[in-house]
């Protein structure tokens, strides 16, 4: 069994603090959803480092604010692109106008627990924002992270991979009664199975992939959670952590995109700044075997080119 990896930061770590000391000039990193939460600070960190960074996101005026306000103190450049992750022609339209090798690809953008809607094909929203437009991005970004030779594509998950596997045969809730957590689950699950695929199917290419839980952040992620309802999941779990700040919810993610340490290691799931263990009642920490499952990861692998196959 591979040793687990262990860094010398903590949950309290922040990104900031990931970064320190590291010269990332000339690494090119597209973080998603970085216009806000989380990812404000992904980009900020990186930023501050040198690397050159681009924001995809919907809403492109917040994104070349944020831009505006990295650039004004950091030494590395910031880009801003239009990427809309409900829509596979977005994420294809994005790669498409990518140029030069991609370093990192930070797959940070998400929704949580949303009121049950499809989108015009029949897709579940948040297995297609979550899983499936990232993965269109990814596919398509292909290219561009091969030509950098030692490329890292980081997904973000939750310990809401906890909730559900994927119901493979219902994904998209046409059989059974919809339920936002049971879809934020498999959608979560999907996302740290993605990282095994990547790094199972393309090590020719040096690409890898790691997920990661960012921690509990008050962001605009839970804009569809009430407060009653987010306090009765934190009251649920046993010796719940502290709530992070956005900085210290970047971390994680910052640190699969840096780190010497991940040098050619990927399909694996961390969090608070450290590979984590196999879940063990009654803590919410750690993984559950099915989101690292081998045979799962090269059956989403099909499935997912499946059903991207059909948008034209």
């Amino acid at each position: 069994m591979a040793e687990r990896i262990v860094t010398p930061f903590t949950w309290e770590s922040t990104a900031a603090e990931v970064v320190d000391g590291l010269d990332l000039s000339g690494k090119r990193i597209v973080v998603t959803g970085g216009a806000s939460g989380i990812g404000i600070e992904t980009a900020r960190a990186l930023a501050g480092a040198g690397a050159e960074v681009t924001i995809a996101a919907r809403d492109l005026n917040a994104a070349a604010q944020v831009a505006a306000d990295i650039t004004a103190s950091a030494e590395g450049q910031v880009a801003i692109g239009h990427l809309d992750l409900t829509d596979v022609r977005s994420a294809r339209a994005f790669a498409a106008g990518w140029t030069g090798p991609l370093d990192v690809l930070i797959n940070n953008a998400g929704v949580m627990a949303s009121p049950e809607t499809r989108l015009r094909n029949g897709w579940e929203l948040q297995f297609a924002t979550n899983h499936l437009g990232h993965a269109a991005l990814t596919f398509g970004l292909h290219q561009a992270l091969a030509a950098a030779g030692d490329a890292r594509v980081v997904n973000l998950s939750s310990t809401g991979h906890m909730f559900s596997d994927i119901v493979w045969d219902d994904i998209n809730f046409q059989r059974r009664p919809y339920d936002p957590w049971l879809a934020y689950g498999q959608s979560k699950t999907a996302n740290i199975l993605f990282s095994v695929g990547i790094t199972r199917h393309w090590p020719a290419d040096g690409i890898t992939s790691n997920a990661c839980h960012p921690g509990s952040i008050q962001t605009n992620l839970q804009r569809h959670v009430d407060t009653e309802e987010l306090a009765r999941l934190r009251a649920s779990a046993t010796n719940p952590t502290p709530m992070k700040t956005p900085g210290q919810g970047a971390a994680t993610a910052v640190l699969l995109a840096t780190s010497p340490q991940l040098k050619g290691i990927g399909g694996r799931y961390f969090e608070d700044c450290n590979e984590s263990s196999e879940h063990v009642p009654p803590d919410r920490a750690g993984y559950l075997p099915h989101a690292l499952d081998p045979a799962s990861a090269d059956r989403l692998w099909r499935v997912t080119q499946e059903m991207l196959a059909t948008v034209a």
